[in-house]
């Protein structure tokens, strides 16, 4: 082991001493711990040890401004011949024994060789830092991460340094199953602790109580806040006294985090008139600006240059980098006071303060409005305090229309929320895998991923679930063993019929009376004396018609008459219209009626009853018997046919005989649902765990398509989209391939390339420069290719953007054409840092077509040249 007092002139933490004794047993290191409690001395430590053993290290960042901050940091720590950077565009002493870089560089690095073997770029390396770790939680950057740990040589150790999360031991696993023997180095000490604070408009006080764990008592009698309808920006505490009551309690210097650009550029108007510096940090503010500003006249941002002399700043995307580069070094230099910023200086720029400031406990996203999570207040949160310079950091949460304590206070006690995986193959992870790899291998590599290792970890009750169905299925299978399944099924499936039969009939039966008890309902009135009648209903409650010869009617309550009658049984009956259910008027009238009076003691009510005497009844022994109600429908005589030639059937099958049939057709039964479940869960636990896979196997189905893939293996198109890096690599490949671009002048070139990697975020935006129209001819030529690798990508459900932007475009093809910096922001309403960030876009994907195989000569020379006349100031990036 190296001497870690040599190396570093200060007591390690426990932590980052076993992080250093850790790699020191050849392990692999996770480290999870605060932001800005220094894991970035465990990565230095991994440089220290390789040098001593005369490897080389290489240093991932997730973003190119990390990694030029870090170039310049260890240039200073460890010399400058012995430091090289590597970023998309970027390659300086790429052979030094510390390389800084992009994660994605090192994933294309790894890319050109078979997984387990070391290719050539890769020779010496001894460990490979990935910064920044927690960005596989990153939707757009999350699987170049796991790309990069799943396909890096098992001999390399990996040194993960990430910021805490909650399942920092299921990162650790995984690395172990995937890399090989790995170490967990888990902190939650921070070396400068945080106070948290609440602002409200009129004062300044602590969030918490003496436990850290509650609401300070004083905020429990606080109003929830309102908003006051009507008045822009009501309900907001004033920036000028926040900023104030900072000031007065020494908390500068402070970020201000506030989620818009327009909100940051605002606040700096709002307090410009304040000057937080002393007068000795004014002159050395007016020194290094004024010197700035002579060196990059038109770098100065509208309105910020004075501010930036009493200390005031603001830092988002929408700014030039250079200014922000500059704002950046006078913060560190402890020369700004306030930056108001997005949460992108969040996510690792080294800017620590002394405060930081949250304006708002939630923001707008693409899916609408929402609270902060854990990890992104806590990221902000740990901006605050600088280790050696303050006792304690502080955190402030400004009371807004929306949010107040309780939701700081729930934020603030929270921990950090778990990893999840963002990992999504693309055309150019399938191309790539393919020409190396058979498709077996690179199915199993695409299943060592994070989300598969998440997705089985989340996926064991489902399992736990399967075994225990496939237990009560063998179970029911033994119980069943003695028993003829074949017949006992069969026997099962007759006795279905026979109850679906059963329903028909009965169904039959009752639209058969439906019919006819409409018909009799208009024939009653009309029945005379002597008719033949069935009856069933309120006030004759029988299960089966009784026939009856209607005697005579008598008055009732309403326009109705009651009926009387005399059944077939001898019986006498008063009913209503609605108990005839049958009127036979097809059979001849019973005549010997025409005597018969009801007898006295028979009530004229409905519902009344009594017995006939011995004339009547020879009376009701020559009444003719009704037809029945399948003589009157022959399709339920059809029916009940059928029915009776099933239960036939059923008694004279052999699994009648045995006992305890209804039992075992239970168990059957049960046992059929158990398989029935058990296929499904087995269809769900496969739909998940091959959900990777198939988005795989989608991509290589659009690639097939249109012709990038043949029996596996890239073909020239695919070998052409492989050598490409962007956002759809099949896309640029296929405008390669049409055709269109050859004729392109560089300026053209360079246009064309931007509609094709260019989207425009902000609909509202407006470039007055118009493209030329040979430019315009060339997109028109790919708009029936885009539309059939829209129409193809839909139909596998594969979400890689297809751009083709016209409207922001012209300005890249001016730029190109030598157009100056300050006369191409005015004809446009895009932030200086989008403009830059649009041209630089372009220029890496001109600087990646030269090593594009299968193309011409000529297409190659402009694109060389389009990129060195678009790369010059301000778009150039200084290295320091």
């Amino acid at each position: 082991m190296l001497d870690l007092a040599k190396l570093f002139p200060f007591p390690l933490d426990d932590f980052q001493h076993q992080a250093a004794v850790a790699l020191d047993a050849d392990k692999s290191v996770v480290v999870c711990a605060p932001t800005g409690s220094g894991k970035t001395l465990i990565g230095e430590y991994a440089i220290h040890r390789a040098l001593a053993h005369g490897k080389r290290v290489f240093y991932t960042t997730p973003l190119k401004a990390l990694s030029n901050q870090k170039l310049r940091d260890f240039r200073m720590a460890f010399g400058y011949e012995n430091v090289g950077l590597l970023t998309g565009d970027l390659s300086i002493n790429r052979d030094a024994p510390i390389v800084v870089m992009t994660t994605e560089i090192f994933r294309n690095m790894l890319y050109g060789t078979r997984i387990g073997e070391t290719g050539t770029t890769l020779q010496q390396v001894e460990a490979v830092v990935l910064d920044e770790c927690h960005y596989m939680n990153d939707r757009q950057r999350g699987t170049v991460w796991e790309e990069s740990i799943i396909y890096c040589p098992p001999e390399i150790q990996l040194l993960a340094l990430s910021a805490t999360v909650e399942n920092s031991g299921q990162l650790t696993d995984w690395l172990q199953k995937v890399h090989g023997p790995t170490e967990l180095i888990y902190s939650d000490f921070r070396p400068v602790p945080l106070q948290f604070h609440y602002c409200t408009g009129k004062r300044l006080v602590p969030l918490l109580d003496a436990s850290q764990k509650a609401i300070n008592p004083q905020l429990k009698k606080q109003r929830a806040p309102q908003r006051q309808p009507g008045k822009r920006g009501g309900g907001r505490v004033s920036l000028p006294f926040v900023v104030g009551q900072l000031q007065e309690r020494d908390m500068l210097p402070a970020i201000y985090f506030i989620f818009s650009r327009r909100g940051c550029d605002k606040a700096v108007d709002e307090v410009s008139y304040m000057s937080l510096v002393t007068d000795e940090e004014a002159q050395e503010l007016k020194l290094r600006i004024d010197t700035f500003l002579a060196h990059n006249p038109d770098a100065g941002r509208a309105g910020q240059v004075g501010p930036l002399y009493r200390g005031i700043a603001a830092h988002h995307a929408g700014i030039l980098p250079l200014w922000k580069g500059l704002v950046e070094e006078l913060f560190q230099a402890g020369l700004i006071k306030v930056v108001f910023a997005t949460e992108t200086l969040a996510a690792g720029i080294n800017m620590p303060a002394r405060t930081t400031v949250i304006a708002s406990l939630s923001k707008r996203t693409d899916m609408g409005h929402r609270l902060l999570t854990s990890s992104e207040f806590l990221q902000m949160a740990g901006r605050a305090g600088r280790r050696g310079m303050d006792e304690q950091g502080h955190v402030v949460t400004v009371e807004s229309p929306f949010e107040g304590s309780r939701e700081a206070v729930h934020l603030a006690t929270s921990g950090a929320d778990p990893l999840v995986s963002q990992f999504t193959p693309g055309y150019g992870m399938v191309l790539n895998l393919l020409q190396t790899h058979t498709i077996d291998e690179a199915k199993d590599l695409i299943e060592r991923s994070f989300g598969q290792y998440l997705a089985t970890l989340h996926l064991v009750p489902q399992q736990q679930e399967i075994e225990r169905l496939e237990g009560a299925i063998a179970h029911q299978q033994a119980q069943l063993a003695a028993f003829d399944e074949g017949l006992l099924a069969e026997y099962a499936k007759l006795k279905e019929r026979l109850k679906e039969e059963r329903r028909l009939l009965k169904t039959l039966q009752q639209q058969a009376a439906q019919v006819l008890a409409d018909d009799v309902a208009k024939m009653v009135p009309f029945a005379i004396a002597g008719t033949l009648l069935s009856l069933k209903g309120k006030h004759i409650p029988v299960g089966e018609p009784v026939p009856a010869v209607l005697v005579t009617k008598v008055q009732g309550s309403g326009q109705f008459p009651y009926l009387v009658c005399l059944t077939k049984t001898n019986q006498w009956y008063v009913v209503t219209a609605a108990d005839v259910v049958g009127l036979h008027a097809d059979i001849p009238r019973l005549q010997a009626v025409d005597t018969l009076a009801p007898p006295s003691e028979l009530a004229p009510s409905p519902g009344k009853r009594c017995r006939g005497d011995d004339y009547t009844a020879a009376i009701v022994a020559t009444m003719a018997t009704p037809p029945t109600l399948e003589m009157l429908a022959p399709e339920v005589q059809d029916q009940l046919d059928r029915m009776r030639e099933v239960e036939h059937t059923l008694a004279k099958h052999p699994a009648s005989q045995w006992e305890n049939t209804k039992s075992l057709l239970k168990r059957q039964k049960r046992l059929r649902d158990l398989e029935d479940e058990w296929r499904d869960r087995k269809a769900k636990l496969a739909q998940y765990t091959g959900r990777y896979w198939q988005e795989f196997l989608n991509i290589m189905d659009v690639l097939k398509h249109f012709g990038g893939l043949a029996d596996n293996r890239p073909t020239e198109l695919g070998e052409m989209a492989a050598a490409i890096r962007g956002d759809n690599e099949l896309w640029l490949a296929l405008a390669l391939e049409s055709g269109e671009l050859n004729h392109l002048n560089t300026a053209q070139l360079a246009a064309a390339f931007a509609a094709l990697v260019t989207e425009n975020s902000r609909p509202d935006s407006w470039c007055r420069y118009k493209l030329s129209g040979t430019v315009e001819e060339a997109l028109g030529g790919l708009h029936s290719l885009r539309r059939q690798l829209y129409q193809q990508q839909h139909r596998r459900h594969i979400t890689a953007p297809i751009w083709l932007e016209y409207d922001l475009v012209g300005m890249v093809e001016q730029w190109a054409n030598g157009v100056d910096w300050v006369t191409l922001c005015d004809n446009t309403s895009l932030d200086e840092g989008d403009i830059v960030r649009i041209l630089r876009r372009t220029i890496d994907v001109l600087s990646q077509i030269p090593h594009v195989p299968y193309i011409s000569d000529a297409l190659r020379s402009n694109a060389r040249e389009a990129k060195e006349l678009m790369n010059r100031f301000p778009v150039n990036e200084e290295i320091g």
